[in-house]
């Protein structure tokens, strides 16, 4: 069969997924799908509406028990493919197929966390399932996990067609395909667009002549690549993907225009004592942030002359929860600096503190290695661990804001994008 380019709608917004939907079909979408999120947030009305459009719909239901009665109510409602889980027991499998059949559906199995995906490829097609699904959930995208090896191994053994799903885009899409994908399933890269017609097209080119198109955008960045994906983010997008967690409080820019992206080198020291602040700058590595605890902030422990060390070594920026002087200097020396006070009075270098350890700064813990990202709405910290998960899913919100973006300016507004009264808390 010729390549499909299916569309994952996962939105739980009725109107907006139509008015995507409606969209990716005019970039060549072929199939269109009723993501999870859709169907939990409206029912089967979302697979009714959808299918009105008069194209194939699949509703990605997530069956895990009861198949015939969930796959029943989907293909009653215009589903042409309905989901099943295959973590699920055979016996569900196989009444779900059987529902399927008796409507004229097809059921697609989705091979998400199953341990042995060949062998479970195999028996699905056994027990007559029409189409496997090679599937790397969203929440394991951020971690870095990508399906082509897999869509290749699934592919080799089983003998009906295999859908490929996993933060697939325009440079993506071929391999998929030469890896042995039937079904090509782009969620992100399609409705997060701007223009999505656009984006739908540019990925069915892809596919059609069978080499990459690059795109800045919708990928998943590798650990190698962690400032790069930072530096496309805000401060605000990293508190977001962390569930408004880790904003650093109380600590200001010296001034505007600031975007400071960089691994921690932490420095405790005592109120005023700067000996270990400036050594840190010697010890640091290009590109890192100088974190410094030094509250209360009576005397500073950063200045001018600091600053001009800081520069000429590299260092990415530096956060002082304290007090630093010479801020006109600083300003003038361009380097990203945030604290807490701005005093005239400096201290003395006595040695105490250390370089490295756990620190207290804006109210947050930070290790050296956390990474930092400011910019004029504050600074947010990441622990390091987490720092490849937490950079894809800020680059997630930053560009799902864009979508948001564009049909605020077409007309709507945040409230009507959200569906906010629809959606407020019931007490």
């Amino acid at each position: 069969m010729e390549p499909v380019l299916q569309v994952a709608l996962d939105l739980v917004n009725m109107d907006r997924a139509l008015q995507i939907a409606r969209e990716a079909l005019e970039g060549g979408v072929d199939w269109l799908e009723a993501g999870t999120p859709l169907i939990k947030s409206e029912g089967m009305d979302a697979v009714r509406r959808l299918a009105d459009l008069d194209v194939p719909v699949v509703a990605d239901m997530k069956t895990m028990d009861v198949g015939d009665v969930e796959v029943e109510m989907a293909a009653r409602a215009g589903a042409s493919v309905v989901c099943l889980l295959g973590v699920a027991s055979d016996e569900t499998l196989r009444e779900g197929i059987a529902a399927a059949h008796r409507y004229g559906a097809d059921i697609l199995v989705d091979l998400m966390g199953v341990p042995d995906l060949e062998r479970r490829a195999q028996h699905a097609a056994e027990l007559g399932a029409d189409i496997v699904g090679v599937h790397v959930s969203i929440d394991e995208q951020m971690t870095g996990r990508q399906p082509y090896e897999d869509i290749a191994r699934v592919a080799t053994c089983c003998s009906i067609p295999v859908a490929a799903a996993g933060g697939i885009t325009s440079e993506t899409a071929p391999l998929a395909v030469e890896n042995g994908a039937s079904i090509v399933v782009v969620g992100g890269a399609i409705i997060k667009a701007e223009q999505v017609s656009r984006a739908a097209r540019t990925i069915k080119t892809a596919m059609q002549q069978g080499s990459a198109i690059k795109s800045e955008l919708f990928k998943k960045y590798g650990r190698d690549e962690i400032r790069q994906a930072l530096q496309r983010v805000s401060a605000c997008n990293v508190c977001d993907a962390m569930h408004n967690a880790g904003a650093l409080r109380g600590i200001r820019p010296l001034k505007e225009g600031y975007h400071l992206v960089g691994p921690a080198l932490t420095v405790k020291t005592m109120d005023g004592d700067w000996a270990k602040v400036v050594e840190a700058i010697d010890a640091a590595s290009e590109g890192d942030v100088i974190v410094v605890q030094a509250a209360p902030g009576r005397q500073a422990v950063w200045g001018e002359l600091a600053t001009w060390s800081a520069v000429k070594n590299g260092i990415g920026g530096v956060v002082v929860d304290g007090a630093v002087r010479d801020v006109g200097d600083i300003r003038e020396l361009d380097i990203p600096v945030y604290t807490r006070r701005m005093v005239a009075e400096a201290g003395e270098p006595k040695g105490y503190g250390e370089i490295g350890h756990e620190v207290v700064c804006g109210g947050q813990t930070v290790h050296s290695g956390d990474w930092l990202v400011g910019d004029d709405s504050g600074l947010a910290v990441i622990p390091r661990e987490r720092v490849q998960e937490v950079a894809n899913r800020a680059v997630n919100v930053h560009e799902r804001e864009n979508r948001m973006r564009e049909e605020i300016r077409r007309g709507s507004s945040l409230g009507r994008v959200l569906e906010l009264e629809k959606w407020e808390k019931k007490r």
